[in-house]
């Protein structure tokens, strides 16, 4: 039987990598540090597979295809946008464990998109590489599930939806016949405009908004929000706060630690990290 033991909140913000250096070095180290916390965390929570939920950036579904949300049950790789840093190459799979996700939720209305070979893009391959590689490199068989939400291009799916699918997947690894130790990172945000006018905007109001909710475990405070207030407050990008609902959705009455939180308009987004801590 399986078990969701923690969850994570955590940007993927690939400017990081194409522009190591903008930032002051206090600001730079500060957020790579943050990152090496979480995959320290994660490390300390001995997990078998690793369920990252991101956002398509136009890239992977495009207008030909934008799915509300999908699963990749079979071969992974990425990241498609590879770039300084972030080479692409194969991800470790949990396929069955993906597919199991997929087959429940069909079973309940859950009407997932599947995808059984998958080429992800920095939404993934960021955290993946960042906190669970080091993982693998330390001799630990770990597979990534990758999930991707209608949180970056319009139309996006509904807070409260994603909230729902969360919890689909919290169900479906608890049903699971094998006994497998799931995290679940939230991958995105928080406050960013992404090829606009305004981008290089943070808006830390906002932020602190999204991390109060997150440290409250504030699932309808989440769902409340307007896509016309997120897009003002928070950016096109700030739209992904949708993959940290469904994160907490999958750690129903988790509570949230901020380990970092920075604006850096170098960076152009908003960069905070949470820790959901399970209550028993």
């Amino acid at each position: 039987m399986g078990k969701i033991v923690g969850g994570f909140l955590v940007p993927h913000d690939p400017v990081m990598f194409v522009a190591p250096e903008a930032p002051e070095p206090a600001v730079r180290d500060r957020m790579w540090g943050a990152f090496a916390t979480c995959a320290e965390r994660l490390a300390a929570l001995e997990p078998t597979s690793v369920i990252i939920i991101g956002a398509d950036h136009y890239m992977l579904f495009g207008t030909t295809c934008l799915p509300s949300y999908l699963i990749g049950t079979g071969d992974v790789d990425g990241p498609l946008d590879a770039m300084p840093g972030l080479k692409r190459g194969s991800i470790q799979n949990s396929e069955a464990l993906a597919a199991h996700i997929a087959a429940d939720g069909h079973a309940r209305g859950f009407d997932w998109a599947v995808a059984r070979a998958l080429t992800v893009d920095h939404a993934i391959a960021i955290p993946n590489q960042l906190m669970v590689d080091p993982l693998r490199a330390a001799g630990h068989s770990v597979g990534t599930v990758p999930v991707y939400l209608a949180a970056g291009v319009d139309p996006y799916i509904r807070i409260s939806r994603a909230i729902e699918v969360g919890r689909q997947i919290r169900e479906a690894v608890e049903s699971f016949d094998a006994a497998e130790r799931v995290v679940v990172i939230g991958s995105g945000g928080i406050s960013h405009w992404v090829g606009t006018a305004e981008m290089g905007r943070v808006n830390p109001e906002f932020d602190h908004q999204i991390l109060e909710f997150a440290k409250n475990g504030d699932l309808s405070g989440m769902a409340s929000l307007s896509d016309a207030y997120i897009l003002e407050a928070g950016g096109n990008g700030g739209m992904e706060i949708r993959n940290w609902a469904c994160a907490m959705g999958a750690l129903v009455g988790a509570r949230g630690e901020v380990i970092a939180y920075e604006a850096v308009p170098e960076w152009v987004t908003g960069l905070g990290f949470v820790q959901l801590h399970r209550q028993s």
